[in-house]
């Protein structure tokens, strides 16, 4: 009982611990209060005005006149509220401040009231009754959304109304006012049902705010996620495409720049590669650490994939330059790592709107064009697109074109550059080189469109008939040669290429010992895995494998270490400096080295016959170049093959050259 009657006083103080109803309750009150003055006072001087010939003036003015006025002052007042909009804790107050001036003037006015039954006759006196009885059931209706405040009015009001008349011998005074006591309790049942009401659909509607409100917390937070790497915590490749889309409706046609740059890291695969996925997440963390910092204006960086990054700069040219090197500066710093010290380094590309293109796709291919070109011409540097790339890549995208539909059986041919055995100059095999003759294009240069059949895809299907083809021409030659064919990056990571290779080689008779597929190292340092698979797949069919062009990569030494080789082909680049100490003393080294692992040793680019005397001085043993011969069409080769046991004028070895590739060994 004690803990009811404390709830009821908690709550006709205004509960503070439901500051959502309280603050409900003041809005409407700001529209319904002024009403109640308005009654008031209406009705007031209704009944001064009445009552003005037969009750003394101090009463029906004197005393009304400052009532008046004081009420004139609350109903500005509330009217000035309505345009204002106060915080839950000063609705509080309002609330508490209207029951205490709501209880006062009620008492002023049934005082007052009550006074002027006296004065009259009975219909003077109805007037009273029928003014307090209207005034209160209007005022009750007014507060119908602060019922502590009606309540307050009603007791105030109907107690003395009711015992004033009950001690009146009328019985028609005494009915009507038991009868407007009576009406008073119904409208305020009513009243507190609809204030019930009014309560639920406050705090419905608070529960739906709040609700809103997390359900845009959380879709905010989706949004968020949606656009954000989870392992670095930069923006993703979907915000990047998003806000590239803004920038471009944003600037179009205003004159402005930006740039659009793509990174990509350099030396991560073979990382990922040895020390696993954990840790390379674990580096590609760091690297994304180390972009957040760049504390750059207006600059916005994203994680594309992979170990591909993108920025967004609303900056110049030279800005923008600037910015992709100092990324590539910033992320080549080592990282220490647990126990281990890694380090990779960067190339960036960067095109700029709207020279470089007016779509998001065209920016971002001419961006990842020039970081293409930075990759494979100047690595760890930062290349702008130019309209010297814009003439590239129509060359580039009409020699796809042509590639894409040709006949390769009809436009491809092999041509074979002799390999000569030192000192008797004799012809131990050959290297097969590539040759396209587009109807359309006319002759295409290798470096050209094997790239392009590199990116296409198309590298695979163009590797196995070429390769078909070359060994069903060598077959074609007398003696037992050996033949050497270059394998992309590509081949070189797909297993079912190598099947397919396996599988010519099988079909066709040929002894594996005499085919020697050739591999540079940059097409097994960012797949070193699935390269390792693949070759010891071939070596174990008994193919030899050559390390092309060795001695120009970083680490070539360290590959003959980790891989299957079997022969090293020394770069041309040291053949044409020969005459100068150090090339000579490098090649002098690779020879040596090659004799102390038995691993086969040719040098490639011999042009003139000094070259060759050097050569046969250092006890080269194969060699091949210009000097003997360019690379020849089959048919050259078949029919002086046939017709003089020679080619180029050299003649063919008579011995197995499988035997002969492991005497050069000794």
């Amino acid at each position: 009982m004690n803990r009811k009657i404390q709830d009821f006083i908690q709550w006709m103080l205004i509960d503070p611990r439901h500051p959502e109803i309280a603050k409900a309750q003041y809005n409407e009150l700001k529209h319904q209060i002024p009403a109640l003055y308005a009654l008031l006072m209406v009705n007031a001087i209704a009944v001064a005005y009445t009552h003005y010939d037969v009750a003394p003036s101090y009463l029906t003015v004197g005393i009304l006149a400052p009532i008046l006025v004081i009420t004139s002052i609350r109903l500005i007042a509330w009217v000035r509220a309505g345009a204002t909009e106060l915080g839950t804790e000063d609705s509080i107050r309002k609330l508490r401040q209207t029951i205490v001036l709501g209880s006062l003037m009620a008492i002023v006015y049934i005082t007052w009231s009550l006074s002027l039954d006296g004065y009259g006759g009975p219909v003077e006196r109805g007037h009273v009754s029928l003014f307090i009885a209207i005034t209160v059931i209007g005022c009750i209706f007014c507060l119908v959304n602060l019922p502590q405040a009606a309540i307050m009015v009603m007791l105030i009001v109907n107690v003395p109304y009711l015992t004033y008349y009950m001690l009146q011998d009328h019985d028609v005074y005494i009915a009507v006012a038991i009868n407007i006591s009576l009406v008073c309790l119904v409208v305020l049942k009513v009243l507190l049902n609809v204030y019930s009401g009014f309560c639920k659909l406050v705090r419905s509607q608070a529960d739906l705010a709040l609700k809103q409100k997390e359900t845009q917390r959380l879709n905010a937070e989706n949004e968020r996620l949606a656009h954000t790497d989870a392992l670095t915590e930069l923006p993703n490749r979907r915000y990047f495409f998003n806000r590239l889309e803004t920038l471009i409706s944003q600037r179009e046609g205003t004159g402005s720049v930006f740039a659009v740059g793509v990174v990509d890291l350099d030396r991560f695969k073979p990382i990922n590669d040895t020390y696993g996925h954990q840790l390379g997440d674990h580096l590609l963390a760091e690297v994304g650490n180390r972009l957040k910092s760049l504390k750059i204006p207006n600059f916005e960086v994203c994680r594309l994939g992979g170990d591909e990054f993108g920025f967004l700069y609303p900056g110049n040219m030279e800005e923008a330059t600037a910015i992709g090197q100092r990324i590539c500066e910033q992320v080549s710093v080592p990282y220490q790592i647990g126990d281990l010290q890694l380090s990779v380094g960067a190339s960036c590309g960067v095109a700029l709107f709207p020279e470089a293109g007016k779509s998001a796709h065209v920016l971002f291919d001419r961006s990842d064009y020039a970081l293409y070109h930075s990759k494979t011409a100047t690595r760890g540097r930062t290349t702008v697109y130019s309209a010297e790339h814009e003439a590239r890549i129509r060359s580039e995208r009409a020699i796809e074109s042509a590639l894409q539909s040709a006949d390769l059986s009809r436009e491809f041919q092999v041509f074979f550059q002799p390999v000569v055995a030192l000192p008797e100059r004799a012809v131990v095999g050959f290297e097969a080189l590539v040759r396209w003759y587009s109807p359309v294009l006319n002759e295409v240069e290798p470096d050209q469109f094997i790239a392009i059949a590199e990116r296409t895809g198309l590298i695979h299907r163009l590797t196995k008939s070429l390769f078909e083809k070359a060994v069903r021409q060598i077959n074609a030659l007398p003696g037992n040669l050996t033949l050497s064919f270059n394998l992309s990056a590509h081949d070189v990571t797909s297993v079912d290429t190598v099947v397919a290779l396996l599988d010519i080689i099988r079909r066709h008779g040929i002894d594996p010992r005499l085919i020697t597929f050739e591999i540079t190292e940059t097409s097994v340092i960012d797949s070193y895995e699935a390269a390792e698979i693949c070759l010891q797949k071939l070596r174990s069919a008994g193919v030899k494998l050559a390390l092309d062009d060795f001695g120009t990569g970083y680490s070539s030494l360290g590959y003959l270490h980790r891989l299957p080789i079997d022969c090293v082909k020394i770069d041309r680049s040291f053949v044409s400096g020969i005459k100068d100490q150090v090339a000579g003393d490098v090649i002098s080294s690779i020879v040596g080295l090659c004799r102390s692992m038995h691993k086969i040793c040719i040098v490639e680019g011999v042009e003139n016959k000094c070259q060759l005397d050097a050569l046969q001085n250092l006890q080269c043993r194969l060699v091949q170049g210009f000097y003997f011969s360019p690379a020849l069409p089959f048919d050259s080769v078949h029919e002086s093959a046939h017709a003089t046991g020679t080619v180029a004028g050299l003649p063919l070895s008579d011995r197995d050259a499988s035997e002969d590739f492991r005497l050069s060994t000794a």
